[in-house]
């Protein structure tokens, strides 16, 4: 196999890890954390609506409002081999990886301004896409992959406004940037092993528009849309900083829309829904092409599948300073099978249990807290590694979960 060739095969398996739906980032704010993000599209509690509704905006204060918050996103993973074959002429088999999530940080910004009692402006920056995996060297399924970084920041200047008492209408324009970093294994020679990274950028044009609809005194209804964003990335691929071969490639981060509720059952107790569409299908195969010459490379399929989100979740005010929050919620994975599922993201379904609360410090300030508890279902992976020594078949299964602290600093002014 020519090194060209190798150089192909890393940049199609790790750029399908990075549409698993555990790498589109749920934590675009504090506040939302302690429900489990239910019922984001419909609340408007500080500004972090810029990126949930921007038609939101029209019930924050007059002013301005701004909202600071940072998750940190403690990530477990644990592989089991359950009869990966060793490539032939390859001495070490490998182990299970150790653990490859580990402690990340996701910080959030947003700002709203009140032209007006009817139009408002807003803008964010957030990381609505991100994942960082690093097993062991010599990690059993390390020539199917052992290590991604992956960033997209999202850049968004929103508007909204107020047509009249229960209708408000917003949108917004994104500006995505993207890096990327992948490692695996790859077979150089006989019985010889090395490593192959791939490093990337791009940059990408999105939008999102929102309603809010104020069904009844205590009802409101919240619909978003979020299109994709398409990235032409380039990028080199390299063994051991020899033979750099220059690659690119189409990727699409997938629409998505959302339908929330709220509904405030007495003048202390707020009742939150939502169910939101990933439109994962648009996803079913990678085309890499030579970034010089433009040729035809290759081809990789995924099969990903459209998947919903739910969330119920709750709101209750304990006095003048205290608001408590508490939420579930059930994320499903567009992985269709174990063949498609990979090593640095191993999606799964999960479910979220999460419990927070809002502290008002004064009328232009407050704080909130936020906590959950992500469980991942068990996770089978067939994931078939093409080398110069053969298919290798990584047979095991993954158990992961996580835990998500949020803090955020509200204030109008």
């Amino acid at each position: 196999m020519s090194i060209k060739r190798l150089a192909v095969l890393p940049l199609a398996t790790a750029i399908g890890t990075a549409f698993a739906s555990g790498f589109a980032l749920q934590n675009q704010s504090g506040a939302g954390n302690g429900n489990a993000y239910a019922g984001a599209a419909a609340v408007a509690e500080d500004a972090s609506t810029v990126y949930f509704n921007p038609a939101g905006m029209t019930r924050l204060p007059e002013g301005h409002s701004l909202s600071l918050g940072l998750t940190f996103l403690d990530r477990t993973v644990r592989f089991r081999d359950k009869g990966t074959a060793r490539l032939p002429g390859i001495a070490l088999l490998g182990s299970d990886g150790a653990n490859p999530g580990g402690l990340s940080r996701i910080p959030v910004g947003y700002w709203s301004y009140a032209v007006s009692p009817e139009l408002r402006l807003g803008a964010g920056v957030s990381p609505t896409f991100g994942n960082k995996s690093q097993y062991e060297d010599d990690f059993v399924g390390r020539y199917a992959g052992y290590y991604a970084d992956l960033k997209f920041i999202n850049y968004n200047l929103s508007a909204a406004y107020r047509v009249n008492d229960w209708l408000s209408v917003g949108g917004g324009i994104n500006r995505v940037t993207g890096q990327v970093e992948f490692r695996q294994g790859v077979v150089v020679g006989a019985g010889q092993s090395s490593i192959y990274t791939l490093a990337g950028s791009g940059n990408a044009w999105a939008y999102n528009l929102g309603t809010q609809l104020q069904l009844a005194p205590a009802t409101r209804l919240g619909i978003t849309f979020r299109s994709q964003a398409r990235f032409d990335l380039e990028g080199t691929g390299d063994v051991q900083a020899r033979s750099i071969t220059p690659i690119k490639a189409q990727l699409n981060l997938p629409s998505s829309y959302s339908f929330a509720l709220s509904h405030q059952l007495d003048d202390r107790l707020e009742l939150l829904a939502d169910a939101g569409r990933t439109n994962w299908s648009s996803i079913q195969s990678l085309v890499v092409y030579n970034k010089h010459t433009s040729a035809f490379v290759t081809a990789l399929g995924y099969r990903f599948k459209d998947t919903w989100r739910y969330g119920l979740g709750g709101n209750y005010r304990l006095n003048d300073a205290w608001k408590l929050r508490a939420g579930v919620a059930l994320d499903k994975t567009p992985v269709q099978s174990p063949a498609d599922r990979t090593m640095t993201l191993p999606d799964s379904d999960r479910k979220w249990l999460s419990v927070g609360a809002r502290w008002t410090v004064s009328k232009a300030a407050s704080v909130d807290f936020g906590y959950s508890r992500i469980f991942f279902s068990g996770a089978p992976t067939e994931r078939v590694a093409a080398t110069a020594a053969g298919n290798q078949t990584v047979l095991g299964e993954f158990k992961a979960s996580a835990d998500l602290y949020s803090l955020q600093y509200n204030h109008n002014f």
